[in-house]
């Protein structure tokens, strides 16, 4: 009888718990690109993100203007797979631009402005972190909006007509931003929350 009820307690588990196991990530076939910059970017802004969205399922491209391995601010390492200037915002679901110092380079670059406007007119995801939200409010799409950044460059971002919120982690429509390292994970978070629909 023990037997019997032991076999009927497996079966049941089994079958209960399957769904958990087989199940495929929520974000399974949704593509985000990490723009990064050459040296210096955020370990920790790329990282915590990235582990998120990976967890999640999505496949995260990683762009740059080398394609050197980079090193960040911390010495974590790794290598891009594509140029920023072979990055089609129509290719992907999200587009994602990492802090850290070395994000300055990006912050009157015409390739990472045309890119986040390609990005919001396509109405794709769009996220920065840290001084990278400088990025999007050069390109144009955040004026008039609600944003955050790295608390230095408030306000530089007031002086381009957006409306600086000074939160960890700020959502307008499908554009997220947020201050910094500490905020990284509730940035990804936020990131895999309107890639499944939240925005």
């Amino acid at each position: 009888m023990k037997k019997i009820l032991g076999l009927v307690l497996v079966s049941f588990l089994l079958t209960a718990f399957a769904p958990m196991v087989s199940a495929e990530p929520p974000l399974m076939g949704k593509k985000a690109v990490f723009v990064i910059a050459e040296k210096y970017f955020q370990d920790d802004e790329f990282a915590d993100p990235l582990a998120v969205l990976k967890h999640n399922g999505v496949e995260v491209t990683v762009a740059s203007s080398t394609l050197s391995e980079v090193v960040g601010m911390k010495g974590m390492a790794t290598t891009p797979d594509v140029l920023l200037k072979d990055v089609k915002a129509a290719d992907f679901d999200a587009v994602v631009f990492i802090g850290g110092s070395g994000a300055m380079q990006y912050i009157n670059d015409p390739l990472a402005h045309q890119l986040a406007q390609d990005a919001v007119a396509g109405k794709k995801v769009v996220g920065a972190i840290c001084i990278a939200p400088r990025i999007l409010a050069g390109a144009g799409v955040l004026t008039g909006k609600n944003a955050t950044v790295f608390p230095t460059e408030g306000e530089r971002l007031k002086e381009l007509g957006v409306n600086y919120t000074a939160k960890p982690v700020e959502q307008d429509g499908a554009i997220i931003t947020a201050d910094g390292p500490d905020s990284a994970k509730q940035f990804g978070e936020a990131l895999a929350a309107a890639l499944e629909g939240g925005v």
